[in-house]
């Protein structure tokens, strides 16, 4: 499936949109160049499932955990793969027990930096730039 925003508003809203497809103990991986918006989109998806705290990149933190007002997805566990020396580093943070609970959604930013160790049940959405505002988003 294949999406077109012209803004960053437009991806916010998109964001939105995609939670219809997920459910408790999803995967996602977000693959895109730097400023492509995987952030936005995550925001997006978290202020669709009611969370209070505004969600930011964990870039140096590499994980955070958000508690939401859904009653099937009640956690999103925010992952920045960016910074990652290797896959083996998420085993390292205590990413992996967040995988299988039926009760988080897991979203890691840079996934594919992180595909070795992704069950193969995760999702990838792909972010291109087509422009500074224009992005093209895919659901795979």
């Amino acid at each position: 499936m294949e999406f077109i925003t012209n803004n960053e508003q437009e991806t916010l809203k998109l964001g939105k949109k995609i939670v219809s497809r997920l459910q408790g103990g999803d995967i996602v991986s977000l693959v895109g160049n730097l400023g492509a918006g995987k952030t936005i989109l995550t925001r997006g998806i978290s202020e669709f499932l009611g969370v209070k705290k505004g969600v930011k990149s964990p870039t140096f933190t590499l994980m955070n955990i958000y508690s939401t007002n859904n009653p099937k997805i009640k956690f999103i566990c925010h992952i920045d793969a960016y910074r990652l020396n290797s896959a083996k580093d998420l085993l390292a943070i205590g990413a992996m027990e967040y995988f299988d609970d039926p009760e988080t959604l897991t979203i890691i930013e840079w996934g594919d930096k992180a595909k070795n160790i992704l069950p193969r049940r995760a999702k990838t959405i792909t972010i291109d730039n087509i422009n500074e505002n224009k992005r093209k988003i895919c659901l795979n």
